[in-house]
């Protein structure tokens, strides 16, 4: 078997003060939350963007199913290619890029170029998912690695509690367009924080292309890829059309939608930090219970989810769930191959992406062809059929 790092030479990072290492973190974490709420951003926008341009739907999912895609195919060739060069350099750029995407889906006249924005989101959430979400070590003690990395992935439902309703009020007060003009400022003081509080970060570690096929070689790590693709579809497939969902089936106004988003944000906080304590002494009963949790959630929610009440708690659940995913997803690459950090991020972040995009995508195909609560009993059955594979797929204490 090959290496999974090449030497670079890299010197070691010098001591700095604990304040100004854990606002390096908070500055990579706000940039996962940039591109987090830029690619979720048109979930709370959907039917306020499809009457604009005058498309469906399922049409207007694109905008969620495009960066998916690229980000998935970004993740490890972008990483490779750019795999002798500064890291804080990356995530620099990558924020430029970012900042002129959401100011370019702000003036976009025709969906085409709405598309071509959400095309540059998505090249920004592979690399920078890549990069990001494995310098933890790089930045704090080895005493705080832990704390730092469940900081770093709190974006994710942060984006969700905080990005994706706020951008949805914006939207709904001063337009769609004004919400994307917004997160492209919000980029831009992310970049300004980069660029001041996060240390060189010369590479030390050459993912190239033969690791990621060790790691495919490894059995673990192919159960890993089927239990994200399945949970990943599962959520994603419904939760793109929950607005128009809530919209149908539990008749939300635009002020309701966005408490509703924001109850789900706080539950993906806190399941976030949960599951990552839970994960780390024993992930696949973590992921189990995730996955069951999104299960009952999405088919519940056609029945209950008909009153304030019943859709209140159904998306707290879902939340909850869903927040403990992406934690759970990036420990279990990382335990099956602990030998490659950077390469565990770069599978993590292409499997997640490309399945986030199927999801979507699919779930367009159903929401045209059906409805909205169909779309959520579809993600109902994917949950379980997760559920069932880990469980044949894998033994307890598996990864280990």
């Amino acid at each position: 078997m090959s290496a999974t790092t090449t030497s670079l030479g890299g010197t070691a990072i010098p001591t700095r003060s604990p304040l100004v290492s854990w606002l390096a973190v908070t500055s990579v974490t706000l940039g996962i939350f940039a591109i987090g709420t830029s690619g979720n951003l048109p979930i709370g926008l959907l039917t306020s963007i499809g009457a604009t341009y005058h498309i469906s739907d399922g049409t207007a999912g694109l905008m969620m199913t495009v960066p998916g895609f690229l980000a998935a195919i970004s993740a490890p060739t972008l990483t490779v290619a750019t795999r002798t060069l500064d890291r804080r350099l990356m995530l620099c750029v990558l924020m430029i890029v970012l900042a002129g995407a959401n100011f370019l889906a702000a003036v976009a006249p025709y969906y085409w170029l709405m598309v071509i924005s959400r095309i540059l989101v998505g090249f920004v959430i592979g690399a920078f998912w890549s990069i990001g979400s494995g310098l933890s070590s790089r930045l704090v003690p080895p005493a705080r690695v832990a704390r730092a990395t469940s900081v770093i992935f709190s974006a994710v439902p942060l984006s969700s509690v905080l990005g994706v309703p706020v951008g949805t009020f914006i939207g709904d007060q001063l337009g769609w367009p004004a919400a994307f003009a917004a997160m492209g400022v919000l980029t831009i003081g992310v970049l300004v924080m980069l660029v001041a509080f996060v240390p060189a970060l010369p590479a030390v570690e050459a993912t190239r292309l033969n690791v990621l096929g060790d790691m495919f070689r490894n059995r673990m790590v192919r159960v890993g890829l089927v239990a994200t693709f399945l949970l990943v579809l599962a959520h994603f497939g419904a939760f793109t059309y929950v607005r128009p969902f809530l919209e149908d089936v539990a008749g939300a106004g635009p002020n309701l939608i966005t408490v509703l988003l924001f109850v789900y944000g706080v539950a993906g906080i806190v399941g976030n930090f949960v599951a990552g304590t839970m994960a780390a002494h024993n992930v696949r009963r973590t992921v189990i219970v995730s996955a069951s949790m999104i299960a009952v959630a999405t088919a519940l929610l056609p029945v209950l989810g008909k009153w304030d009440v019943g859709a209140i708690v159904l998306l707290v659940v879902w939340g909850a769930a869903y927040g403990g995913v992406p934690v759970c997803s990036q420990t279990w690459f990382r335990k099956s191959f602990p030998q490659g950090t950077e390469a565990a991020s770069v599978l993590f972040t292409a499997s997640f992406q490309a399945t986030f995009s199927v999801g979507a995508l699919l779930g367009g195909v159903v929401v045209d062809a059906s409805s909205s609560s169909t779309v959520m009993l579809c993600g109902a059955v994917t949950a379980v059929l997760m559920t069932v594979a880990v469980l044949s797929l894998s033994r307890p204490g598996q990864p280990g």
